[in-house]
């Protein structure tokens, strides 16, 4: 591999404008070599004795050296200050550990293990348990925050090597194409010289890291340590066996897909037994007759619709994941994930291709159900409750941490309100958006589960589809969940925030799917009711249509301008885009908007081909509901890349893990403690700032002790000494005080006088 295409690939996609300029000034070199023919090697120039080669080659190379000086002063600044800020940090990390590390129940390695089976429910049963969960919650964020500091360490350590690589790779090119030993001299006396190149603090820091997480949290196991703070490696392949699965459960699954299209055109959907009344005997008595028919397909589709939907996503999803790694956006960093276990694309891909078999086998059992001899209606029940235990399974196996993160993200987006909101809340609260026939499949799944099939019904199942009506009140409530949702986090992150633009702003624009899901919920009835009316005879419906219009243009409004930072007015380069662009081709970026109209706008297809009865309405939804996954797969790489410029704007690298704070009332001796150890003694400074925090302890204690004093006599038996004081300032205090006394007395005899 090429060092051009080595550097692309190592570095930090966050800092990526902040290394050496490789390529650049790789082209200059051999923009230089082509055009160097021009210039004879004849010695015509009287006045340096240089021929019009040689002065071209010196000229070219004032401007290259001045280049590369303009290149290593970029490198020095930015090296100087990550490496303030990664001992800023050190600092920080290290109060923190030596806060938790003198507490008398800091955990050994045994304790930890037992205090990570605690269940739950401890909060709410036993108090002591409660506090060592705490305790134990504490010191996992700190090893976490310290396994974070030490990727950045690592992170900018490859930043120093790989700068130096680059510029020995390039001056080796310079000296080699220009024949010349000037870029050798200027490596040696300018780069490895240079700052970031001979400065080995970083290798200190990554030392000094070690040697505190061994001793200090992992009691002197090395190994342990190395294992929780092990950088993964870049671009780390998936395992072969991780290759194998995917490919035999995706080739199971597309032949498994095209053996279903057959089977449901030739075979198609079997037979429901039933029984009707018949004729009257002679007797008089009602004789009962069997029946058959074949099941209704709308009942199929809006029972497997479901799952279908959701295996699309998987599917497409590990192409979203495929496309950001491929053009460098750190979706690890934008998630929030741990970048030494996460589900890679060819995971997303085994699962999706997985998911895929066990739903084709299930419609094929539902197919071949009268040969088997099975009921058909109990298929549909099983694959959806292998689906469900599949995300719920509370065991170590099967994507588990994966799994433990999208339950706590659902978690928070269901209580959305009360929780503050990430950037992967609302992604995948967005995700839900789309998913909107789903959450109306799961309502008729539980209808027709309870009301309509065979085994409720005592053997005869019910014809009324009662459930296939648009017309009760609990769909659009399930229709417009998803929105409201979004609406609920908008709320909070303005609640957060303070900032009405642009979170009200956004919630406005969640809220318009409140007024189109009540239109459409209220036209439904009205054709459900009055079937022989015509358009002009539904008001609702120009309103259903006029909501959605305004819903429609705000949504795609906000796509273009606020999700993707498209419309930037300083755009210079790419027209209605924005400067920074991560995909190769701009033209990737006009499809898309283009697309995004057009299916934003997908809903007017469903007017025109259910008044004219072209296409049933089921058919009809799932075909939008397929297209408005595609709008959101695309939508995903656009939202993702603009978050990702976001954080190279701020090059943050990784996670911000936040320690849970020294508690003000529990840790105050502590901070006595923190306060003796130091040597020179605290400065001014550092004393009032200290003075302010136990000022701070003391007053909400005393109102803890109002409210609840026994507990509070328990943890605070005495009064909290103020750390910063100090006699004899005390005693100079009070000196100055008796001065002032005096003086103002001396001055209130002198007015008496005067009076």
């Amino acid at each position: 591999m090429k060092f051009g295409q080595h550097l692309t690939s190592h570095v930090t996609p966050e800092w990526r404008t902040q290394y050496v300029n490789y390529d650049d000034m790789k082209d200059m070199l051999l923009k230089v070599q082509q055009h160097a023919d021009d210039f004879p090697m004849v010695d015509d120039d009287v006045e340096e004795g240089l021929t019009p080669r040689e002065k071209y080659y010196k000229d070219f190379e004032e401007s290259f050296f001045l280049y590369c000086e303009g290149q290593l002063k970029k490198i020095n600044t930015f090296f100087a200050e990550k490496l303030a800020e990664a001992q800023r940090k050190f600092d920080a990390l290290e109060v923190e550990l030596k806060a938790h590390g003198a507490r008398p129940n800091f955990f050994s390695a045994q304790e930890q293990r037992a205090h990570q089976k605690i269940p739950w429910f401890a909060d709410f049963v036993d108090k002591d348990l409660r506090k060592a969960k705490r305790t134990f919650r504490k010191i996992h964020d700190l090893k976490l925050a310290f396994s974070e500091f030490y990727l950045s360490l690592i992170l900018l350590q490859n930043f120093q090597n790989l700068n130096f690589t680059g510029f020995r790779k390039i001056l080796k090119k310079h000296d080699k194409i220009l024949s010349t030993d000037r870029g050798t001299r200027w490596r040696q006396e300018v780069i490895e010289t240079a700052p970031f190149y001979v400065n080995k603090e970083i290798d200190t820091l990554i030392l000094e890291t070690e040697n505190l997480v061994t001793s200090e949290l992992e009691h002197g196991d090395r190994g342990k340590a190395m294992r929780r703070l092990r950088v993964p490696p870049l671009n780390e392949p998936a395992s072969p066996s991780v290759f194998f699965l995917m490919g035999l459960f995706l080739g199971i699954f597309i032949v498994l897909l095209v053996v279903l299209i057959l089977t449901g055109s030739f075979i198609g959907f079997p037979y429901n037994e039933f029984l009707k009344p018949g004729n009257v005997s002679e007797n008089g008595t009602q004789i009962i007759e069997q029946g058959r028919e074949r099941t209704d397909w709308r009942i199929v589709i809006r029972l497997y619709r479901g799952p279908f939907l959701i295996i699309i996503m998987l599917f497409l999803l590990a192409f979203n994941v495929h496309g950001w790694r491929s053009a460098g956006v750190n979706h690890v960093l934008i998630f929030e994930l741990d970048p030494r276990n996460h589900l890679s694309q060819h995971h997303i891909m085994e699962l999706a291709a997985c998911m895929g078999v066990l739903w084709c086998v299930s419609l094929l059992l539902f197919f071949y159900s009268d040969f088997l001899g099975i009921s058909h209606y109990a298929i549909p029940v099983i694959v959806s409750g292998v689906m469900l235990v599949f995300f719920i399974n509370p065991f170590h196996v099967l994507f588990y941490d994966a799994r433990k993160w999208v339950m706590k993200i659902v978690f928070r987006i269901i209580a959305a309100p009360f929780f503050a909101v990430g950037f992967a809340d609302f992604w995948l609260a967005d995700q839900f958006t789309s998913l909107s026939p789903a959450f109306l499949d799961i309502e008729y799944f539980i209808c027709f589960y309870s009301f309509e099939v065979p085994w409720v019904t005592g053997g005869i199942p019910s014809r009324s589809n009662v459930c296939m009506s648009n017309s009760n009140a609990i769909r659009p409530i399930l229709a417009v969940l998803p929105s409201w949702f979004r609406f609920a986090q908008c709320l909070r992150r303005y609640r957060d925030s303070k900032l009405a633009y642009p979170h009200l702003v956004n919630a406005g624009k969640y809220s318009t799917s409140f007024f189109v899901v009540l239109f459409s919920a209220l036209n439904s009835m009205h054709v459900e009711r009055y079937s022989e009316d015509f358009i002009a005879q539904r008001p609702v419906f120009y309103l259903w249509v006029i909501s959605a219009i305004i819903s429609s243009c705000y949504s795609f409004w906000w796509d273009i301008r606020m999700d993707w930072g498209f419309l930037d007015r300083n755009a210079k380069s790419n027209r209605l885009l924005r400067d920074s662009l991560v995909y190769s081709s701009s033209w990737y970026y006009y499809y898309t908007i283009v697309q995004d109209l057009v299916l934003r706008f997908a809903w007017t297809i469903s007017i025109s081909v259910n008044e004219l009865g072209l296409l049933h309405h089921e058919i009809l939804l799932s075909v939008l509901a397929t297209a408005e996954l595609w709008r959101r797969f695309v939508w995903n790489f656009f939202r993702l890349e603009n978050e990702h410029l976001n954080n190279c704007g701020e090059f943050r690298a990784v996670r911000n893990i936040a320690v849970t704070p020294v508690g003000k009332k529990t840790d105050m001796a502590l901070l006595v403690r923190t306060a003796s150890d130091q040597e020179d003694g605290l400065t001014k400074k550092d004393s009032r700032k200290l003075h302010s925090i136990w000022k701070e302890a003391n007053e909400e204690m005393k109102r803890d002790q109002d409210q609840h004093p026994s507990a509070n006599a328990e943890l605070f038996p005495i009064n909290i000494p103020d750390p910063s004081y100090n006699p004899e300032e005390d005693e100079e205090e009070k000196d100055k005080d008796k001065e002032k006394e005096k003086k103002n007395g001396g001055e209130e005899v002198l007015l008496e006088l005067a009076d």
